[in-house]
């Protein structure tokens, strides 16, 4: 009976350390290559640089092309600085085009001849985040004018296929897209049928400059587990498969939990204590911007506050709650967008939507508020005004969260990177002068 490896990632973290701790490199190289290459990564992403360099360089370069696609960039960079150009050469070779770390390309463009350059220099001339920066060039291509039966041999010559080949490639003479045919078609039909007859039209390649996230949709609605991605004149250059498009979404997921502290996914946990106080300064700084921002509309209000401390105590319970409020739209509308369901054609519609429940929730929640501070002070009039400007508030966290990210991108900015910041700036304004405006008038 097959032992189960029953192991976290927690426990293989606390053994390497403890053979780093006692400087077993030896013994701690020995523990990590009997894991799967995508554990040895985590486990290298999660102690110090110098540790993590010290066992690299010591790895089997026969497994590190595996570690490596499963690096983070900022650590792939860190660890192939430390290697010369023909190891660094004899790792990334086997790498597949979109797993290659983009400072060390240039390094592969050294030893290939002129005609596999030129066709590497075409692919590196998409940007990263279209298809073709995505794909791969391990494709398999058959012509239509064959017999199932020769494909087959073919298949058979090759002893493999790539991972994840489900179907082959139809293309004419001069490489255009014709179609494809699965695998399991071959297997199912006679030898001496042709291809042309089995050709599976409906098999849509992707356009080499579509966007990632693109991708991604066109994979979940069509169920592919790969895709034949081809340029502007229909010639077929590579194909996209799943675990391509798990790492887009992946990434997305990264992207989005470490925007919203102004961080970068790509960042090291244990980059140089200078470098990452740089990129968290910048953060930090707008920050403080957006809060003076807020102090200064409050300090307009500052003999309205002085008569009634009651005020300053009730101020963050009318901002916090437009916070929230626009934060939730704010991610929905974001989400929406990156899925390509929220365009500029239904956000009216969606807009509409949200600021209607901004109205349902401010009145549910003014009533619940006003009464809480009704009890706490016995102040009625106090109480109407908290309920007014959660009302207020609440509809505008509604109305921003919505418009705000679809603003953001035609600045070219990314909303889940700087829509927080600036949503949480628009609530906090809008909240304190709702509530002190209304407090001049009606206190």
């Amino acid at each position: 009976m097959l032992e189960v490896e029953n192991t976290s990632f927690k426990d293989c973290l606390q053994k390497l350390i403890k053979f780093l701790e006692h400087l077993k490199y030896e013994e701690a190289i020995s523990y990590l290559v009997e894991l799967h290459p995508i554990e040895i990564a985590r486990l290298l992403e999660s102690i110090p640089p110098k540790d993590r360099i010290q066992i690299w360089l010591n790895i089997d370069i026969g497994i590190k092309g595996d570690i490596i696609k499963n690096l983070n960039e900022n650590v792939q960079s860190q660890l192939l600085s430390k290697m010369d150009v023909v190891d660094i050469v004899k790792t990334i070779e086997v790498l597949d085009m979109d797993d290659l770390p983009e400072s060390k390309i240039h390094n592969l463009l050294l030893i290939l001849d002129y005609k596999h350059k030129d066709h590497l220099k075409q692919i590196l001339s998409y940007p990263e985040d279209s298809a073709a920066g995505l794909m791969n060039i391990d494709i398999i291509t058959v012509r239509g004018n064959v017999t199932v039966g020769t494909v087959i041999r073919y298949l058979r010559l090759l002893k493999e296929m790539p991972i994840d080949t489900d179907q082959v490639f139809v293309v004419n003479k001069s490489y255009q897209y014709l179609g494809s045919i699965y695998i399991s078609t071959l297997l199912t039909n006679e030898a001496e049928q042709n291809i042309d007859l089995l050709i599976n039209k409906k098999s849509k390649p992707i356009l080499a400059t579509t966007i990632d996230n693109e991708v991604a949709s066109l994979f979940e609605q069509r169920n592919l587990i790969s895709a034949p991605v081809v340029d502007e004149s229909n010639q077929l250059i590579g194909r996209i498969t799943i675990d391509d498009v798990v790492d887009i979404i992946r990434d997305e997921a990264e992207h989005s939990v470490m925007s919203m502290a102004g961080l970068n996914e790509e960042e090291d946990v244990f980059s140089p204590v200078i470098q990452s106080a740089k990129r968290r300064s910048i953060w930090l700084g707008i920050n403080l911007i957006t809060v003076f921002i807020a102090v200064f509309f409050i300090g307009l209000f500052e003999a309205t506050l002085q008569g009634k401390i009651t005020l300053a105590i009730l101020m963050p319970v009318v901002a916090s709650m437009g916070g929230i409020a626009g934060t939730q739209t704010l991610i929905l509308v974001t989400r929406g967008i990156a899925t390509g369901r929220v365009t500029e054609a239904n956000l009216k519609v969606l807009m509409n939507k949200e600021v209607v429940i901004g109205v349902l929730n401010g009145i549910f929640w003014s009533l619940i508020i006003s009464v809480v501070t009704y009890i706490w002070f016995t102040d009625l009039m106090l109480s109407l005004v908290i309920a007014l400007a959660i009302i207020v508030n609440l509809i505008f966290a509604a109305f921003s969260g919505a418009f705000l990210p679809l603003l953001l991108i035609k600045f070219k900015i990314d909303p889940a990177l700087a829509g927080g910041v600036i949503l949480t700036t628009i609530t906090d304004v809008i909240g304190f002068l709702a509530f002190l405006s209304l407090a001049t008038l009606i206190v």
